[in-house]
């Protein structure tokens, strides 16, 4: 068994079927070109999705312990795990659990970093996005983010700072859940002046989220609510996996991993 050798994405998951065909699914074609000679296998966190797929589509997806499992099954030894979520916040300690919870099973487990890991990740993002979407001179660009309770929701902070101090003042970004909020963004907005708005979620799938909390017609969600401001808003319903900038910088991130060559915290050693 020793030296067999896999990939394991791991995502949050999605039961929108349009999306995953532009996000998730290219992204494990890209890895499946990227490294031919590996088994590819994948798995979500969700289990109210991942239950949503196996009652309305017939379709069973593991979650992370069960395709090591399967993984034990066909023989693997080594496995490269790479997610497609964002922070290092709850999701992704979670897949850690259960990779450490069968760690004695294999000989090598290492885990590409999630995707906005960094302040630099994120810059890159943000250029991807701002030279993708229609942006006038006087237009904002509203990204947002799903927030999380987690100490590691300070990146979404850490980037508006970061921009703000290159003397980028037409690019905010908020969060659903957390902090910085829409009335966060709505007072920033309304300092800058701009009177139309570009919205589009900071999310690997354009999903529930993106669909009902930013583009829904409630009166609180986002899109609604920046309206009601007075403003003109175009919402981009479009995921970042939809993005080819973005999916290069999760094979960055795998490839780091996979070569386990590439410095400390480039990727993180579950057992070797």
């Amino acid at each position: 068994m020793k030296g067999k050798r896999a990939i394991l994405l791991v995502s949050f998951g999605s039961s929108y079927k349009e999306t995953r065909e532009k996000t998730l699914e290219p992204i494990g074609a890209q890895v499946r070109e990227a490294y031919p000679q590996y088994p590819v296998y994948r798995a979500w966190t969700s289990r109210i999705i991942r239950k949503k797929m196996l009652e309305r589509d017939g379709e069973d997806i593991p979650d992370v312990a069960q395709a090591l499992e399967q993984m034990r099954a066909d023989g693997i030894s080594e496995v490269t795990v790479q997610p497609t979520i964002l922070l290092k916040a709850i999701e992704y300690e979670g897949i850690l659990t259960d990779l450490k919870a069968q760690r004695e099973f294999f000989t090598t487990i290492r885990v590409g970093e999630p995707l906005l890991s960094s302040v630099s990740d994120g810059e890159r993002i943000v250029r991807i996005l701002a030279e993708n979407l229609p942006l006038g001179e006087q237009d904002c660009l509203v990204l947002v983010g799903h927030g999380t309770e987690h100490p590691a929701n300070a990146i979404y902070g850490s980037l508006n700072r970061s921009l703000r101090d290159k003397g980028i003042s037409n690019i905010h970004i908020g969060t659903i859940e957390a902090a910085p909020t829409c009335e966060d963004v709505l007072e920033e907005v309304r300092r800058s002046g701009s009177r139309r708005i570009v919205l589009t979620p900071l999310l690997m799938v354009a999903g529930e989220h993106a669909h009902n909390d930013l583009d829904g017609a409630d009166a609180d969600s986002w899109k609604s609510r920046f309206l009601a401001a007075g403003f003109e808003v175009d919402c981009v319903v479009k995921g970042l996996g939809e993005y080819p900038g973005v999916r290069q910088i999760v094979l960055e991130h795998l490839k780091k991993a996979v070569s386990g060559s590439d410095g400390e915290g480039s990727f993180t050693e579950i057992c070797r």
